[in-house]
């Protein structure tokens, strides 16, 4: 079976993500052909990148390092819940995905933003960052807005189209996760 983790990509206080991430989740439950996990950033209190060797070598000093990279290593695909913050994603994020390399490699990912304009150009950077890390961004994309898919922008009112979308974009990750697991045999 298939392990898919759900990154919840902000850990600002009042973070319209967690409602967003337990969105993902609910209708992921729903699927028999994978497992869906929470994996929220609060839980991984990274500090700014402190390891001293490239992540590409894979020489982690660190247990907080070496507790994340056991957690991304153990799934075989991602939907990365991201807010948009000057036209990028969460530094926390960001900074996330910076600690690890070989862990990343030859997963597919899905991507589900959020913000002003739904969070586009996050997603955008996400892709830029994920095709180096050998990560297979899917096509589809939820984006939720702001101004149509929440409520007061803080409570999240997401309609049957957004929830198709979702459907669309798990069903890419699913395949393309499936497709990808001679590579990472392989690796």
């Amino acid at each position: 079976m298939l392990r898919i983790g759900v990154i919840l990509g902000s850990t600002r206080p009042g973070r319209n993500g967690e409602q967003v991430a337990h969105w993902v989740l609910e209708h992921a439950s729903r699927r028999t052909d994978a497992t869906y996990e929470l994996v929220d950033l609060l839980d991984y209190p990274l500090p700014h990148l402190d390891e001293p060797m490239p992540p590409a070598y894979g020489q982690y000093r660190n247990e907080h390092t070496k507790a994340w990279a056991a957690k991304i290593a153990s799934f075989d695909g991602f939907v990365m819940v991201t807010p948009e913050y000057n036209h990028s994603t969460s530094g926390v994020l960001k900074n996330a995905i910076d600690y690890l390399f070989a862990e990343w490699n030859h997963k597919a990912f899905g991507i589900v933003s959020y913000g002003s304009v739904g969070g586009a150009r996050a997603a955008e950077h996400l892709r830029l960052i994920g095709g180096e890390l050998k990560l297979a961004a899917v096509r589809t994309n939820v984006a939720l807005s702001l101004f149509t898919d929440f409520q007061d922008f803080s409570e999240l009112a997401a309609g049957d189209r957004q929830a198709a979308t979702l459907a669309t974009m798990l069903d890419e990750v699913v395949a393309w996760s499936r497709a990808l697991a001679p590579l990472r045999q392989a690796a």
